[in-house]
């Protein structure tokens, strides 16, 4: 990048924030945009360090300023094909992400996670085998679990390692993004409405691998039709999981024990129930995938084991809260898709009382409902999404469904309902969006309430 190159960075929160702050130790002109002509522009540089030379604009972006930009970044929120942003691609703007970004300044080895579901808890556990065998100073755990990749990429070194959680917002904006390491968890349907197709979702889940070589692995699901089709043209050396059933080559569920085999030599490696903090099928195949992934970027498979015996669920995936009037409470505010969800489900052992609904991502619910099995006793919805979800359980004969108007009173209803014995879970197969900031704000206050019980 030369000097006083004229950039603009699109969206204000964090990501954004953090992406003004490289490209000016690059020694880029930047302007800092946000579409929200509700913020102000002082509100705008409020964001911004008092060190910040940047200059802040919000509402419609003059034309003036437009014409004379020669890179954009796009923050994760902001769609790549929305008006400016064609405009800007026509005129010839380069336009990149956060990620892509963050990229360009990488001096370490990487190891990128994506997939539908279950990119947090495997993002953080590779993220935590590193730190053992590295050292906390020489691992950085970045992307779309809340820490943005421009703010750590200058710190990186030809001896450290970045974990990437990566989410399709954020790979349909890489071009030279090359991770020693990719992996794919799953793809199922979701994001619709920004996608607009499936096609279009898998093709930018894909992209996380599309500059890797055969010199570079990509753990894939082997159980999942996207991922293992994938494999078959990953331009990376495919590297696969199962919870299904064996596999000659790969990690594969045998029974109670994680089974690894390769070059025709079998080693069980753990017990899921003695040696895995973490509850749930779902997290089974997150824990396979870390050990491939880890394994991939040479780590000793007793520092994996180490770490994985001692690892806990991450906040709000089927995180357990606390049991209080003989009812046990678990916080899966990250569920915010259908398949997300039915994992929630499948991880519960008693009849339980769940709380979904919210934002609509035009997700369908069929399989969500059709996985309750006899374990939800009731369901109580909230949101935007609620009578829709409420037609899809009905037209499965599902009956037992309250509505709430506030968060605070479904919670007090969740209560209400449940029984010595049961479960209340929070997995509501949609975004936290128009009710909450975000899912984690979603599960805070979920754990409050819970805490506050008798």
């Amino acid at each position: 990048m030369e000097k006083g190159e004229k950039c603009l960075v699109i969206g204000s929160g964090i990501s954004g924030v953090a992406s003004v702050g490289l490209l000016e130790q690059m020694g880029a002109d930047v302007v800092l945009y946000d579409s929200n002509d509700k913020l102000s522009e002082e509100e705008l540089r409020r964001k911004l360090p008092e060190s910040s030379r940047a200059a802040c604009v919000t509402g419609e972006l003059p034309e003036e300023i437009g014409r004379v930009i020669c890179r954009a970044v796009l923050s994760p929120g902001v769609p790549v094909d929305i008006p400016l942003v064609n405009r800007l691609r026509e005129q010839g703007t380069e336009i990149l992400g956060e990620i892509e970004l963050g990229y360009i300044e990488e001096k370490g080895r990487v190891a990128a996670i994506t997939g539908t579901n279950g990119k947090t808890t495997t993002t953080t556990l590779v993220g935590e085998i590193m730190k053992a065998q590295l050292g906390a100073d020489k691992v950085f755990v970045v992307g779309n679990i809340g820490n943005p990749y421009t703010l750590e990429c200058t710190k990186t070194g030809p001896d450290t390692v970045t974990v990437g959680e990566i989410s399709s917002f954020q790979l349909e904006t890489v071009h030279d993004f090359r991770p020693r390491v990719s992996a794919i968890l799953n793809i199922t349907p979701d994001h619709l409405n920004r996608h607009h197709t499936m096609e279009a979702y898998v093709a930018a889940k894909e992209n996380i691998a599309m500059n890797q070589t055969k010199d570079d692995i990509c753990v894939l699901n082997h159980d999942n039709a996207y991922t293992r089709e994938f494999g078959a043209r990953c331009p990376a050396r495919p590297v696969y999981f199962s919870s299904a059933g064996a596999l000659e080559e790969g990690y594969y569920l045998e029974g109670e024990k994680i089974v690894k085999s390769f070059a025709g030599s079998r080693q069980e490696l753990m017990d899921i129930h003695r040696d895995m903090r973490l509850v749930g099928l779902c997290n089974v195949e997150n824990v396979m995938a870390a050990i491939a992934i880890a394994e991939g970027m040479g780590v000793p498979m007793e520092t994996i084991l180490r770490v994985v015996r001692d690892f806990r669920a991450v906040e709000h995936r089927i995180e357990f809260v606390a049991s209080k009037g003989g009812v046990d409470y678990y916080n899966d505010s990250k569920g915010t898709n259908p398949d997300a969800a039915i994992q929630g489900i499948k991880a519960m052992d008693r009849p339980t009382v769940l709380i979904g609904g919210g934002y609509d991502k035009e997700s369908v619910y069929d399989e969500w409902i059709e996985s309750f099995g006899g374990k939800v006793k009731w369901l109580v919805l909230i949101g935007q999404t609620r009578e829709k979800i409420a037609e899809c359980a009905r037209g499965h004969g599902f009956q037992r469904i309250r509505f709430a108007d506030t968060f605070e009173e479904c919670l007090r209803l969740c209560t209400t309902l449940a029984e010595r014995g049961d479960a209340v879970l929070l997995s509501p197969a949609c975004a936290s969006w128009g009710m909450f900031p975000n899912y984690e704000e979603r599960g805070r206050q979920f754990k409050e309430y819970v805490m506050g019980l008798e």
